[in-house]
């Protein structure tokens, strides 16, 4: 079941591993499903190797529906994040370096550029450490998630959701281009900020940009 579904959160795996927010089998994709069901990529595999029917089928207490394949690890976490976020519908969750880092010696990312309005709609906070596999990790996302669509994990990563996987996926990847922009701007000086106005502002033109769907 969900067959489309599978090969969406496959293809937005290998853009992860493409804008390099991933390596080797690190992270996780997981979407909410008609019925109480979710989709989660499984634990510890390539995703290079992994086809559509490694995708785990599981419902709201992390059982196994459909699928041979042990879901991730992180699985509790990202169970508790649908349950208290009910207006996601997709959570990514990366260890991309440059947002990482900032969140070793900063409590936020401030919404200083456009890509962070734009991508993530707010600045985005820093959650406390919480160790690989814990139910922490989602409750701490919850908590810390404020009006962004990101949460900086201290000594760990990031956690990106959204309505769709797409605008999760635009979330991760614009946090990291502009993670990289805002380090390298912390070398040469202090880093302005942008008012409250301006940042409504840049956030409104969001609503029609691209296509009309």
């Amino acid at each position: 079941m969900f067959e489309k579904e599978k090969k969406e959160m496959l293809e937005c795996a290998l853009q992860m591993k493409e804008y390099q927010l991933i390596s080797l089998t690190g992270g996780n994709v997981s979407m909410r499903m008609p019925d109480g069901l979710f989709l989660v990529t499984p634990s510890g595999m390539y995703y290079e190797k992994m086809v559509p029917d490694d995708i785990v089928v599981i419902d709201g207490k992390g059982n196994v529906v459909e699928g041979c394949r042990k879901p991730s690890s992180d699985t509790p976490a990202l169970l508790y994040m649908f349950e208290h976020m009910p207006q996601i519908n997709a959570i990514i969750h990366t260890h991309q370096p440059y947002a990482t880092a900032i969140g070793m010696t900063n409590d936020r990312l401030p919404a200083c550029m456009v890509t962070i309005i734009d991508a993530c709609r707010a600045e985005v906070q820093v959650a406390p450490w919480t160790p690989s596999s814990d139910i922490g990790m989602g409750i701490l996302a919850t908590q810390y998630a404020g009006d962004s669509l990101a949460v900086i994990m201290k000594h760990h990563g990031v956690i990106t959701y959204g309505d769709s996987l797409e605008q999760a996926l635009f979330a991760a990847v614009y946090l990291e281009e502009a993670s990289k922009t805002y380090v390298m701007a912390r070398v040469m000086g202090p880093v302005p900020e942008l008012s409250p106005e301006d940042i409504a502002h840049e956030a409104a033109g969001w609503a029609t940009y691209g296509q009309d769907k």
